[in-house]
């Protein structure tokens, strides 16, 4: 067996994990930071927050309004309850009616702008929500496959750690330092199959001579363009 046949197997497992990694990675970001989900939940919260002061406000309203119609009640009491005799005082209490009614028209008015405002944060904030319920149970349909995915690529990990460790057992250390060194330098791809009589990662001519040192049991032989392990079938 060459050298750089156990290096090329322990790089076609290396890949397959690099694969599985990204993978892992792509789903946890997408279950993690799903924008169409953050959007949907920042525009509930937008609508609570609606809806809150609104109905705060109709409740102010109203308050005002139920605080002013007993007032104007006290004064009518007042007016027409015969306590008061004198003519100056009645022709004023007549005169603060007439302007508590006045102002309680204002107030009312308010109050319906105050209760259209509620009822269309009510609208609102129950078409968020419905919104986001169909969000979520879509997602949670495409969420479960995701988990699912996960798990088995998780699985697929550790069976590929496994497999690592047996084909790293007969390669000297030497070498596989010089592989993995290789790795970090060219972008995951250590080892460059000849194809051709050419190097398959730059394209580069490898000769005859270069070729029957790839074979080689003992010594490893390099591109001599990309510097990568040669392997020879």
């Amino acid at each position: 067996m060459s050298a750089s046949l156990g290096l090329h197997r322990l790089q076609q497992v290396d890949r397959q994990i690099d694969h599985a990694r990204s993978q892992l990675d792509n789903i946890r970001q997408t279950l993690e930071n799903d924008a169409e989900l953050r959007e949907s939940l920042k525009q509930l919260e937008t609508a609570q927050a609606d809806h809150h002061r609104a109905h705060h406000a109709l409740k102010n309203s109203e308050a005002e309004v139920q605080a002013l119609k007993i007032k104007i009640e006290q004064a009518e009491s007042s007016l027409y309850g015969g306590k008061v005799q004198n003519p100056k005082e009645l022709q004023d209490l007549q005169k603060e009616i007439a302007s508590l009614k006045k102002h309680l028209a204002t107030l009312e008015e308010r109050e319906l702008e105050a209760m259209i405002k509620a009822e269309d944060t009510d609208n609102d904030l129950q078409n968020t929500k419905t919104k986001l319920e169909l969000i979520q149970a879509r997602l949670g349909s495409e969420h479960k496959k995701l988990n699912a995915d996960q798990s088995a690529l998780a699985i697929k990990l550790e069976e590929l750690a496994e497999e690592r460790e047996a084909t790293l057992a007969p390669i000297e250390s030497a070498m596989i330092q010089i592989y993995e060194n290789l790795r970090q330098h060219k972008k995951g791809v250590a080892v460059a199959e000849i194809s051709d009589n050419s190097c398959a990662s730059c394209g580069a001519t490898i000769t005859a001579s270069l070729q029957q040192n790839a074979r080689s049991q003992k010594q490893l032989a390099n591109c001599p363009s990309c510097g990568r392990i040669l392997y020879a079938n």
